[in-house]
């Protein structure tokens, strides 16, 4: 990866340094066994930590091979024919993807008008965003799908944006039994996990819009459903109800008639902080900027997520807690100027 110091620096703090008794230094290993039975045995932020300790360990950690394998074994969606080809024509191909989708986005000030410098990036539309989805539950995953959505139809810009992995009679069994109990939804929150990457394939970008954990887990009062729901939190307009962002993952979630868990709706909707839903036309305008933005560190990736979901949080509590007492006043100035015209209007007919 690129940026060496967003990584996991005490990981490998150990891979370059000399033994303190005279032993020999681990740049006398043979390159071909720390390429073939070490940095194979690295995940993402690991490898890109041990790119950062040396030359001869940076030019061994960017082969290609070894960062495809990564993505493949972190994100098995992107074992798709089309994501593979797709992945390889990034400016660095796997590296460039992984670093790009690992970490959360990083904190953006919302904009107050089109500069000249990102003037472009409003002219700018995907053609087509591709979605890479994997849903974990205790390390093993449950689900695993890419979907492409056209972005150029008047009904994509003009409907609310929704991305939908199964249709809507569509039910998928997992190997995985489904916990039941009052401590079913606790489980669920913290053994689960879902990665939610958009492509911009025109563009080369990508970027996670899953907070990697649930930000919520509630049970369905009448069907029993569990509803897991994921977030992530993008900035628009600077003053108005689209300068918060919210992108909700929710997976619904239930138990078959053999205990097993089924997987019966993942969905990916734009809401603001009035509860609006985006149509399809500004959320590119958002999604756009976002993948242009800077990344968060992975390392702290579901930190950095859980926090701006509860800065989202108090700042839509704020923005309504504003609206009512602005409602309020509104109301008591109508009121008073309801009652000066009505007294006005008997005046006028005492006086005649």
């Amino acid at each position: 990866m690129a940026d060496c110091s967003s990584k996991l620096p005490d990981s490998t703090a150990a891979i370059s340094t000399v033994d303190e008794y005279g032993g020999a230094t681990f740049s006398t290993v043979h390159p071909d066994v720390i390429q073939t039975h070490i940095l194979t045995r690295l995940d993402g932020p690991t490898l890109a930590s041990a790119a950062c300790t040396s030359s001869q360990l940076h030019a061994l950690s960017c082969q290609e091979k070894l960062w495809t394998d990564i993505c493949h074994s972190t994100w098995p969606s992107t074992t798709a024919p089309r994501l593979r080809h797709l992945i390889s024509t990034f400016p660095d191909g796997p590296r460039s993807f992984f670093s790009e989708s690992f970490p959360p986005l990083s904190d953006l000030e919302p904009t107050t008008t089109t500069t000249a410098s990102n003037t472009w990036r409003y002219h700018y539309r995907p053609s087509e965003l591709i979605s890479a989805v994997d849903i974990y539950y205790r390390g093993k995953l449950m689900f695993s799908k890419v979907v492409e959505t056209e972005t150029v139809s008047g009904w994509f810009r003009c409907s609310p944006f929704r991305i939908d992995l199964l249709e809507p009679k569509d039910v998928v069994t997992t190997p995985i039994r489904y916990p039941n109990g009052d401590n079913a939804c606790g489980q669920l929150s913290e053994e689960f996990t879902l990665s939610w990457i958009v492509i911009d394939p025109r563009g080369r970008r990508a970027m996670n819009l899953s907070s990697h954990r649930p930000v919520s887990v509630q049970r369905h009062w009448l069907s029993g459903e569990v509803h897991v729901r994921f977030a992530s939190v993008l900035t628009g307009e600077r003053g108005s109800s689209s300068e918060y962002v919210q992108w909700g993952i929710v997976v619904t979630c239930g138990g078959s008639d053999s205990g097993d868990m089924q997987v019966r709706e993942v969905s990916l909707l734009a809401e603001d902080m009035d509860g609006m839903h985006l149509n399809g036309g500004d959320s590119l305008v958002i999604l756009q900027r976002a993948l242009e933005g800077k990344k968060g560190k992975g390392r702290r990736r579901e930190e950095e997520g859980r926090k701006r979901y509860e800065k989202y949080l108090e700042k839509k509590r704020d923005r309504k807690e504003r609206k009512v007492k602005t409602e309020g006043v509104l109301d008591m100035l109508c009121a008073v100027v309801g009652v000066i015209a009505f007294a006005l209007l008997w005046l006028f007919i005492l006086c005649r």
